[in-house]
């Protein structure tokens, strides 16, 4: 049997097949591990904070998503494009790094500034205590400082793919935030679920920058030449990031300023289901989107293996949300009695991630080869199905906020593969 294994995996038609089998099992199985405890972390959250502080925790959440995405704006897509022109040179590639670094920590105060005021107010609006607004936002800094570098650190093993050390530290990551997070059964307040949080990716950051020295020169100077390409990407890219602040959330947003403190808490624990989704968005940022930003300037190859991973991504998001359509009660059940009877509105939640997923796989796809889809293109469209929505739907409502951000999740799904297409033909 061995004889045969070893015949199979060395034959030319086969190897393939091996070689990914072995990567997406090493992969798969610490993603396995990852996302088991991001839904443990998760859940326990959810059943120790009351409403309210799950509101205020959601809300927090939000928040710091959108500050990574102004505060990065493209840098790790233009990062990820010049990085896999020179990843075989580890000084080369140890400048873009810096240089995506360098970049990160300037938006960074950007970000900052237009977020922190934002999350005040809506704290304030849905009638958070002076004191514990002042604790959200002091908590949730360790958060965004750790996330200002992660995805960049990880460009570099991801190119190598070097996996196994990678997800390792994802795995211990995780790991400790659900050790910490277990304080909430004591302390059940959303400030100390975010420190819970921030601290282990910290301490993540740490780990990763001595996996990136294997492959990658350190504590080099920002480059120029490297920060004109980075910024030609992020100036067709900042615009949409903009944008994707506003439309991306739109739907906690629209519930923030319209509806109830229990909505917020109610799409933020079904969006902790949804973010087991989130194992399929790390394989593919790790296994599929650097090898493609790998391939020879080749027109038929590009389509070839584009089409291929959209019929995949098709078929699997039709099985995930089939299966939940017709068997949601468990995971109802794991975020307790306070979210009893919401199974439409579970498959819902999960239809409108499954959306996102497919979006951010073909945008990211796009953008590894240097062809993001243009600003005004994303916006304008968007605005339209933005307002358009907002017509059709009750968006004070938790059934019409679910519909209202399936409705706008449609649109960047047909564009960014548009897009795809248009500049690959063009080329």
């Amino acid at each position: 049997m061995r004889a045969l294994i070893h015949r199979l995996s060395t034959h030319p038609k086969y190897s393939r097949v091996f070689e990914w089998g072995k990567v997406i099992s090493i992969a798969g199985s610490a993603q396995i591990l990852v996302q088991l405890t991001g839904l443990l972390t998760g859940i326990l959250i959810i059943r120790m904070l009351p409403t309210k502080e799950y509101a205020f925790y959601t809300l927090a959440n939000t928040m710091l998503s959108t500050m990574t995405v102004l505060a990065d704006g493209g840098i790790s897509a233009g990062a990820m494009a010049q990085g896999g022109k020179v990843w075989k040179d580890r000084q080369q590639l140890g400048l873009v790094l810096a240089t995506g670094l360098d970049l990160r920590k300037k938006f960074a105060i950007f970000s900052l500034l237009v977020a922190v005021p934002i999350l005040v107010y809506l704290l304030w609006h849905q009638g958070a205590s002076l004191w514990v607004i002042v604790l959200v936002v002091a908590t949730l800094i360790p958060s965004f400082y750790a996330a200002l570098s992660d995805s960049l650190l990880e460009i570099v093993p991801k190119l190598h793919q070097d996996i196994k050390p990678l997800q390792m530290n994802q795995v211990m990551v995780n790991i400790f935030r659900l050790l910490l997070s277990a304080s909430a059964v004591l302390f059940p307040f959303t400030f100390i679920v975010l420190l819970a949080n921030g601290i282990p990716r910290m301490y993540g950051n740490f780990k990763l920058r001595k996996i990136v020295e294997k492959f990658a020169e350190p504590e080099l100077q920002p480059d120029p030449v490297y920060r004109d390409n980075i910024m030609q990407v992020v100036k067709r890219m900042m615009p949409g990031s903009i944008y994707y602040c506003i439309s991306g959330q739109m739907t906690i947003w629209l519930l923030s300023i319209f509806g109830s403190t229990d909505s917020i808490a109610k799409i933020g624990a079904l969006g902790r289901i949804s973010m087991l989704l989130t194992i399929f968005t790390v394989l593919f940022g790790t296994l599929i989107t650097p090898r493609f930003a790998r391939l020879a300037e080749d027109k038929a190859v590009l389509l070839k293996r584009f089409v291929t991973i959209q019929v995949g991504m098709v078929i699997l998001c039709t099985a995930i949300c089939t299966l939940i359509y017709f068997v949601p009660q468990p995971a109802l059940w794991l975020l307790g009695d306070k979210f009893k009877g919401l199974e439409m509105e579970l498959t819902l939640s999960i239809l409108a991630s499954c959306l996102a997923l497919m979006s951010g796989l073909f945008f990211g796809l796009s953008s590894s080869r240097g062809w993001p889809t243009h600003p005004v293109v994303l916006i304008v469209g968007n605005v339209v199905f933005v307002v358009t929505g907002a017509l059709l739907f009750d968006v004070s409502s938790l059934m019409g906020a679910l519909w209202f951000n399936i409705f706008i999740n449609l649109y960047p799904v047909v564009i960014h593969s548009l897009n795809f297409y248009y500049k690959a033909f063009k080329k």
